[in-house]
């Protein structure tokens, strides 16, 4: 196992890594809205998403990965009526790639946050 760390995302708030490395894959950690400064970017959840989106970007590119190289991605919403605009950014951000996905509701996130993304990549360079 390798761990993977940037300053470009958010830091671990708990005893975790931001990603890891593991038979080829990346395993990210969930992400949420925190800018690498660790403030909220924003409190509606478009200013979210995009967040959210450029944090799992730069942990994947730490990995040496990208958002083409995503196989798999778990969206966790605080409120399922939030669904179609977050699935129209995630589209800009995936374009004609289309990873299988989970989406679900809960009924609370870290720092009482909108939206978390995880996710399952595997480079070009394991292929």
């Amino acid at each position: 196992m390798i761990t993977v760390q940037t300053h470009d995302a958010p830091q671990a708030i708990g005893p975790y890594s931001q990603a890891i490395k593991s038979g080829g894959f990346v395993y990210t950690s969930g992400q949420i809205a925190l800018m690498p400064n660790g403030e909220l970017a924003g409190e509606t959840i478009e200013v979210q998403t995009h967040q959210v989106l450029k944090n799992l970007h730069y942990v994947l590119e730490a990995a040496g990965a990208g958002l083409t190289d995503v196989i798999k991605t778990t969206i966790y919403l605080a409120d399922m009526n939030d669904f179609a605009v977050v699935n129209e950014i995630y589209g800009q951000y995936f374009g004609e790639h289309k990873p299988a996905r989970s989406t679900v509701e809960v009924s609370r996130l870290p720092k009482d946050v909108k939206i978390e993304i995880d996710c399952i990549a595997r480079p070009d360079s394991y292929r």
